[in-house]
């Protein structure tokens, strides 16, 4: 076989390996069973009125929060039919660091003290496990 052939089949052979480890890295991140983080969903509820300072406050909130350890994502939601209603779903990789450290930090005891003047109470909190993913 002349070199003119070999290159295209060495090329052919690397693009599929190439291809094959791709998608074996694709399949592994999106298998949940293989995820142990934490999901943690928080309603709040802002006083009349107040639907965009409350926004405001979670949104410096969140800035300082999304540097702390074990922090993966957040994301704020809003309700379409109600700019009162606020949701934060958010995911960590230990979930005993949220219920502690994370809970005694300044930010959060800063805002805790400081959302009486924006919010109706404190949120609704909940802790989910991750079962499975669909993308």
């Amino acid at each position: 076989m002349n070199n003119f052939i070999k290159l295209p089949l060495k090329l052919i052979f690397l693009f599929s390996i190439f291809i094959l480890m791709g998608s074996e890295t694709l399949h592994k991140q999106s298998d949940s069973s293989e995820t142990k983080n934490t999901i943690v969903i928080l309603k709040f509820k802002a006083q009349p009125e107040k639907g965009n300072e409350a926004v405001t406050e979670l949104i410096k909130l969140l800035e300082k929060v999304k540097h702390e350890p074990h922090f993966v994502n957040i994301k704020l939601h809003i309700d379409p039919n109600d700019k009162s209603n606020i949701m934060l779903y958010e995911e960590w990789d230990d979930a005993s660091y949220y219920n502690s450290e994370h809970m005694g930090t300044d930010h959060i005891q800063e805002f805790m003290s400081n959302s009486s003047n924006f919010l109706v109470g404190p949120p609704d909190i909940s802790f989910w496990n991750i079962q499975n993913e669909f993308n």
